[in-house]
């Protein structure tokens, strides 16, 4: 199991749509991954099941997409994780020690965004 490397991805503008189903699609285009996963499309989701990384299955949490030819991290996307991360949703199944890594991830693009993150409000 694994949290993925904080890579420090550009924010896109705060009002872009966010749709998770097709951001998945165009992240796999833009990172080469049609077959399989790759590091490009590990980066923009937060954790994968390290012990089945060549399946597009085991990434969860995907925060990113491809704006105007540029992985950026989504406001809209961060939240929607940002809410799973907190019980949304139905939450999402993570080993524990896996959960206060991921929320420490997440925060770190809260903040950049000038706010703080769901669990510390």
């Amino acid at each position: 199991m694994a949290v993925t490397a904080f890579r420090d991805l550009a924010l896109a503008d705060r009002d872009h749509d966010w749709d998770g189903a097709a951001a998945e699609k165009r992240v796999r285009e833009w990172a080469g991954a049609q077959d399989q996963p790759n590091e490009k499309y590990r980066d923009a989701h937060v954790w994968y099941d390290g012990d089945k990384e060549d399946n597009f299955t085991a990434y969860k949490l995907l925060i990113a997409d491809v704006v105007d030819g540029t992985l950026k991290v989504v406001p809209r996307g961060l939240m929607a994780a940002g809410n799973v991360m907190q019980g949304g949703r139905g939450g999402v199944d993570l080993p524990s020690g896996d959960v206060d890594k991921v929320k420490r991830h997440l925060a770190r693009y809260y903040d950049k965004m000038g706010e703080g993150p769901p669990w510390d409000r």
